[in-house]
């Protein structure tokens, strides 16, 4: 089903199409790109409330600024749904997220006018200020370089970084301050009182008008003029807002706030600042799901509501007959729960996910022991190892992708000091939709190298639930390591989950199934595909065995010994990448013991593997049910020396 565009937005072909109409168009051209984005989403599922809180703010910028020449940033990419369907992609917009489709996030190699590839939050300004530097350098000095970040993204260290250094230097840069209120959640923190201080400020507001209108009278009277008018706005800020010096005591010229929903005031405001030279910040006002009256009440359900009835606003979920298992992040938040009902030094912390990782449902019960500390991940590893060292027991529950960007406090400020802080990596392995900038593949090989460090993955949800038990047994046992566990996005196998807790011995696997022609080990809930491969497998005369390892590091020892000794050919299968990862584990014991099996690991590529169904994705890796079979068969019916 292909969604027909509005007269005039079915005209728009590149921003240079979108020049050619005249102002008084840009409303109705508002109103189109919100309908078309409403309408795809509705039909297909994707993002929704960022891209419609910014439809004048993207109109307004590709009407304004010569884009491709004049470079557009767009922090993270949820919001740039209407920037995607102005810049030549409208007519293929209905295959975004979708396998062999366009991305979910700008992305360089996708369109020239995506300047630069985004995912993760916050790296707008940095990205931005480098390209401003750089047309310096080649003496581009007319080229504008914009940042559009939102005030969640703001919360990250690295947009301070940014700004730090971008208010130390004369570039020609616009920092977009989008400010709703939002991330995917409410935003928490001081620099969101600060902002909510600006904008209901109503005497500064009242004055700040005077002032931007002051400086359109006097803009016919030359730079004399404009300066003068920059005194006294700079006097005003100082005087009536007590914080006022944030943004402008790190070199940037402030404005703002102004209503981001008014397409009109917006052109006019963002060409009065393209002829201001040196680093600025334009402060806008945005509502998230702006013009869809169920994604303005609730905008945290609304930011990726997946497909919808656009009349009545009704999400529309999958009615089973039968239980179904829940979601991993589920069984995580509930579990948790439990566990610090028994235990009252457990606390939760989660970097600006309290949804997105079930971590709500213990901020509800017990509201002073959970922690949402925005998006600043390497704060909020180092915030847990200081509460570690008072003895309380902290599950810091990353999204696998994010925990990247914490690795050094994960090493240095929790390993190094042998603080037993629990990491829950929540979407580790391969995500979906959201694609490359998203899939946790990485953290088994990089947990596994740091010293102090216990990493394990569940297999099901009983088995996280009893991986979470262990956890904070291990944390009063001994007190001195951190504990990984890894587990998916997506719901598990288990629609009867909720079981007794019981305690893994830490570096202990399991064997699920005897068999004599090939040993299979798997690391997590991958070993599900190789459950359900037996059946196949036993009517072609092959005789399986299978084992859940439970644990990366440290490998159940006594249990390769036994796999070695048994098996002249073994499979290893993980939702990881293959370098450096549990595959790579295994073989490295088979070598340092001096065994000499034939190997075959199965995992992520050491390619980047692109969006679509989590399905899709694995029978592209090749550790599906198919792809094991195959495997399978391949190593039982040739001579295959060791894979590397």
């Amino acid at each position: 089903m292909l969604i027909t565009p509005g007269k005039l937005l079915a005209k728009i072909d590149s921003p240079e199409d979108l020049r050619k109409l005249d102002r008084t168009q840009l409303p109705q051209v508002c109103n189109e790109l919100r309908q078309y984005i409403i309408d795809n989403v509705s039909v297909y599922g994707g993002h929704f409330g960022a891209s419609l809180g910014v439809v004048e703010l993207t109109v307004a910028l590709h009407y304004v600024f010569n884009t491709p020449d004049d470079q557009l940033v767009w922090d993270v990419g949820h919001q740039a749904y209407g920037h995607k369907i102005l810049t030549g992609r409208r007519d293929n917009f209905h295959s975004n997220r979708t396998y062999g489709g366009l991305s979910g996030f700008p992305k360089r190699k996708e369109s020239i006018y995506d300047a630069f590839g985004v995912g993760h939050s916050s790296t707008s300004i940095s990205s931005a200020l480098g390209m401003a530097v750089a047309s310096a350098l080649q003496n581009h000095h007319e080229r504008q370089h914009i940042a559009i970040i939102g005030d969640g993204a703001m919360t990250a260290g690295l947009a301070f970084e940014g700004m730090n250094h971008a208010g130390a230097t004369d570039s020609n840069l616009l920092i977009i301050l989008n400010d709703n209120c939002m991330a995917i959640d409410p935003n928490v923190g001081a620099l969101k009182e600060y902002l909510t201080d600006i904008t209901t400020s109503h005497t500064y507001n009242k004055l700040r008008d005077e002032v931007w209108n002051m400086l359109g009278k006097m803009s016919n009277f030359g730079k004399s003029a404009q300066e003068v008018v920059s005194k006294v706005e700079t006097m005003m800020k100082t005087a009536i807002l007590r914080q006022s010096n944030l943004f402008e005591s790190l070199g940037l010229r402030y404005f703002g706030p102004i209503d981001g929903n008014d397409i009109g005031h917006l052109t006019e405001v963002l060409n009065d600042l393209k002829s201001i030279p040196g680093p600025k910040i334009l402060h806008c006002l945005t509502v998230k799901g702006k013009g869809y009256g169920p994604a303005e009440k609730d905008q945290t359900k609304w930011h990726a509501p997946g497909v919808f009835d656009k009349i009545t606003g009704e999400i529309k979920k999958k009615v089973y007959d039968t239980p179904q298992p829940p979601k991993f992040q589920d069984v995580f938040g509930n579990t948790l729960v439990e566990l610090a009902e028994k235990n009252s030094k457990i606390v939760g912390v989660t970097p600006a996910m309290p949804s997105g990782s079930s971590l709500n449902i213990m901020m509800k019960a017990m509201p002073d022991r959970a922690f949402d500390v925005g998006i600043a991940e390497q704060h909020a590893v180092t915030f847990s190892a200081g509460m570690a060292t008072r003895g309380e027991v902290v599950y810091c529950n990353i999204y696998s992708t994010f925990m990247q960007r914490s690795y050094d406090q994960v090493v240095h400020d929790v390993c190094m000091q042998e603080l037993p802080v629990i990491f829950c990596l929540d979407r580790a392995g391969l995500v979906g939709a959201d694609g490359p900038t998203h899939h946790g593949a990485y953290d088994i090989a990089f947990m596994r190298c740091v010293p102090n460090m216990i990493v394990s993955s569940p297999m099901n949800e009983q088995e996280l639930r009893n991986l979470m038990y262990t956890a904070q047994l291990d944390i009063i046992q001994k007190g001195s390591q951190a504990f990984t566990i890894r587990y998916p996005r997506g719901n598990g196998v288990m629609p009867q989950w909720q079981t007794p807790f019981e305690e893994i011995k830490i570096g202990k696997g399991r064997k699920i199934k005897e068999g004599t022609d090939i040993a299979v080990l798997t690391l997590g809930p991958v070993g599900n595909y190789v459950v359900d491969a037996y059946s196949i497998l036993e009517k072609e005369g092959i005789d399986v065995a299978h084992y859940d390892m439970r644990f990366v590091k440290p490998l159940d020892e006594a249990m390769l010994h036994e796999i070695f000794r048994l098996h002249d050919r073994v499979i290893t299968v993980e939702d990881g990448c293959l370098q450096g990862g549990f595959g790579s584990a295994v073989l490295e014991f088979m070598i340092d013991n001096g065994y000499n099996s034939r190997v075959k690991r199965l995992g992520i590529p050491d390619s980047l593997v692109e969006h679509g169904e989590p399905a899709e994705l694995h029978h592209e890796c090749g550790f599906d049910i198919e792809g094991i079979l195959d495997a399978i068969r391949s190593l039982m019916h040739t001579g295959a020396t060791v894979s590397f």
